[in-house]
This record gives C-alpha cells, structure tokens and sequence, in this order.
C-alpha cells in the first residue's frame, strides 16, 4: 500500500527544504544577491582559504559554477583571491572586510528563519528532531564510505 504524501518522510524533508530554498532565494534577491552567493559566502566565513576547487565540493556545484560566483563576489568586493604561501599556481579564496555586513544579514536572518520554523515547537522536540537527523546524516555517510571501499 502506497505511503500518503504527508506521511512520506523523505518527501516531506524534500518539502521543508525546499521551502527554505525558496524563501531565502526571495530574501537573498532583496539584498541584490542571490542564494548560491550567499551560500558561498557562508562557507568561506567558516573555511577561510579554501580553494575554488575545494569550495566547489563544499558547495556540490561544478568548479566553473563557483568560478562564476567568486567572480561576480570579487567585482562586489566581498571576496578576495589570494596567492597560496605555499604554490604560488594556487589562489585561496578570502572575505574581505566589505562583506562583514552582508554577513550579519544572512546571520540574521537564518536566525529569524530557524525562529519562524520552530515557533511552535517545543525546543525538547526541536533537539530530537536534529539528533534523529544527524543520525541519518550520519547513517547515509557511513553506507556511502562503505560502497566506496567495497568498489
């Protein structure tokens, strides 16, 4: 017997997700940008330095795609590529001071989405509904290792 739509999880996560992506796209329009911008700004806040190449795996778009953004960042002045200390061939990608109030904005409001979303969720049930989803996470990564080890 087939599983009603609400009752199916992965749907229901496609939804939610889903969601998310369209009312940031919305939000991220408002500042001139888009979400794939900020989502790449958001990275290098947390992996300052990383290569185009390794940003592209973060972000899981083609290295052509992220060269894209980075370009578009650069022209904004938000981003800064940089000689690598080490090899000179390579240029680690940097925020530069301009975007800190970018920053505090999509801070803000990731913030006033994760508020939106669980206003009326007890915050006990809002923990158990992210331990249940890392265990996921972490399930799917681990059979994902597994299969690359046993090919």
């Amino acid at each position: 017997m087939p599983v009603q739509l609400e009752d199916d999880l992965l749907l229901v996560l496609y939804d939610v997700a889903r969601l998310m992506r369209v009312r940031t796209d919305q939000h991220a329009r408002l500042t001139g940008m888009t979400r794939a911008q900020w989502v790449v700004l958001a990275w290098l806040e947390r992996r300052p330095g990383v290569t185009q190449n390794e940003l592209a795996a973060l972000v899981e778009v083609e290295p052509i795609s992220v060269a894209r953004l980075v370009d578009r960042l650069e022209a904004r002045g938000l981003v800064e590529r940089r000689l690598d200390a080490r090899d000179r061939r390579v240029r680690r990608l940097h925020l530069t001071d301009a975007a800190r109030p970018l920053l505090d904005q999509i801070h803000a409001y990731r913030r006033d989405l994760d508020a939106l979303m669980t206003a009326d969720i007890d915050p006990e049930e809002t923990r158990r509904v992210l331990a249940t989803l890392r265990r996921m996470k972490a399930i799917i990564l681990e059979e994902r290792r597994d299969g690359a080890e046993a090919g």
